[in-house]
């Protein structure tokens, strides 16, 4: 008795795929994820203009602090750096008496910049990732507060620093700008979408405490953003003008409002403006020197976060 075994057929696998011409299939995949973008000529250019046009005011300012004020203000004027950068930079440095502005900035922008770091990312925890009654209208007042003017808060806080004591000191600049509406704000949108609900679970299951969990989890997670804001927060403090040349006085200055008694006179000497300028100009390029690779590298994180 013969018996027959089941035959057995293969699947029908659909119809077969095209052939592809020779070298479009490695093109389509050099293109693909992880591999870099060629720029053309245009890209190149603009990039040139793009750098020129943001060195150029600096290069300008370097310039005019090495001539004498008459030659800066000849038609044309000077592209090419002089030979009185130390003569006007002495200069600078003895009529404004820099040297203590520039402490006293450096004091001030610090202060205000751990301040905000520390105060925002713990508000922005807590907007982010924390459950409580009425975290949405504080939320809302904590945004609207962007929308006033701070020239609306001169008099009223000038009287309050008056009636404290502060008046002409460097607390009255310090104080009123330890926390900032803008970095809570910023510090919140980036951890939402950057600590998952998953790590402070599993801290907490640890048996860690809040101060842990923030300590160990959160700060760790933020430092992208930190450096970041801290970043922003430390140019606009060492930039100001407007509060601290009403606040302090001329024997207690930051460095924008000396650089402001330099250029009060009737007939100010520009080249030693611009020197003095230069000066304030150097310690915000050498934190961007120091501290550039760490905030790149946030402003990359948090692009590639959203």
């Amino acid at each position: 008795m013969t018996t027959t075994s089941p035959t057995t057929t293969a699947p029908d696998l659909g119809p077969a795929p095209l052939p592809t011409a020779p070298g479009k299939g490695r093109a389509r995949f050099k293109i693909g994820a992880g591999q870099q973008l060629r720029g053309g000529p245009f890209t190149y250019v603009a990039l040139v203009v793009v750098g020129l046009g943001s060195i150029f005011p600096l290069y300008w300012t370097l310039v005019a602090a090495s001539h004498d004020q008459q030659r800066v203000l000849d038609t044309p004027p000077p592209l090419v750096p002089g030979g009185k950068l130390w003569h006007n930079l002495q200069a600078a440095w003895e009529q404004a008496h820099l040297g203590k502005a520039i402490v006293n900035s450096v004091i001030v922008a610090g202060c205000i910049t751990v301040a905000t770091l520390f105060f925002c990312t713990l508000a922005g925890y807590a907007f982010a990732k924390m459950r409580f009654r009425g975290r949405g209208v504080l939320m809302t007042a904590v945004i609207a507060t962007l929308t006033i003017p701070p020239q609306l808060s001169v008099v009223p806080l000038f009287m309050m620093m008056s009636d404290i004591g502060w008046g002409g000191k460097l607390e009255s600049v310090i104080f009123p700008t330890l926390v900032g509406a803008f970095g809570v704000f910023f510090m919140r949108q980036y951890l939402i979408e950057a600590l998952p609900y998953e790590l402070i679970e599993a801290a907490k299951v640890d048996g860690a405490s809040n101060f842990r969990i923030v300590w160990s989890v959160v700060l760790p997670v933020a430092r992208p953003a930190m450096m970041v804001l801290g970043m922003l927060t430390f140019v606009q403090a060492w930039n100001d003008f407007f509060w601290p040349f009403l606040a302090l006085n001329q024997e207690n200055p930051t460095i924008q409002v000396a650089l402001g008694q330099l250029s009060a006179s009737y007939t100010p000497d520009q080249s030693i403006v611009m020197a003095g300028a230069l000066i304030s100009t150097l310690p915000l390029l050498l934190v961007f020197v120091i501290f550039g690779k760490q905030i790149v590298g946030g402003i990359m994180a948090g692009a590639v976060k959203g």
